[in-house]
């Protein structure tokens, strides 16, 4: 079913399907680095698309179409964690392979970390510094204030750099102590 609209950023005509043909890869990757798991990334796209599509007259008449459809990927990806976290079993999961995501060996310890950070946290870094955007577009973005999303950008650094420089110290003293003689230690 094609679903034809303006879309006010290009001022022509664009249909559904060609929204989704020449944006998905973008909301992908954006997906990616909002979730960390690539298999996670492509449902919650695929969910968002899903709505977007059943609402497209509303989506459509945005003045900036992407930018809703990524609030509704951010929306999206906020209330999975909190039901996640209310229907997921007790049993951990394993890992998920992040190999389809171009990283080196230098940040799997900045991806474990990223984890583990609450989700408006996470939300906030990726926003601020995968896509670049400004405290005041963030804060429009996940209806909160300027405030509220440099305190989350800033708890959020801080927590990596605490963390990040705990496990630097701990290589550094493994390192020291296995390589260093017994009688400069």
């Amino acid at each position: 079913m094609t679903v034809t609209l303006s879309d006010s950023e290009r001022g022509t005509r664009v249909d559904f399907e060609e929204y989704v043909r020449s944006r998905r890869g973008a909301l992908f990757g954006f997906a990616v680095v909002l979730t960390a798991d690539p298999v996670l990334a492509e449902d919650l796209v695929s969910d968002v698309l899903g709505v977007a599509f059943e609402r497209w007259t509303q989506v459509s008449a945005a003045d900036h179409v992407h930018a809703y459809v990524k609030r509704m990927v951010v929306n999206e990806f906020l209330s999975w964690r909190r039901r996640r976290a209310r229907t997921s079993p007790w049993a951990v999961p394993p890992e998920p392979a992040l190999a389809e995501v171009n990283v080196d060996a230098d940040s799997d310890d900045l991806i474990a970390e990223l984890r583990a950070l609450p989700p408006r946290q996470r939300a906030a870094l990726v926003l601020r510094y995968y896509e670049g955007m400004s405290f005041e577009e963030i804060a429009a973005l996940l209806g909160t204030g300027e405030n509220a999303v440099r305190s989350n950008v800033s708890r959020a650094l801080a927590r990596l750099r605490i963390t990040l420089a705990g496990s630097d110290a701990e290589h550094a003293d493994s390192h020291i102590s296995s390589s260093t003689p017994e009688a400069l230690r």
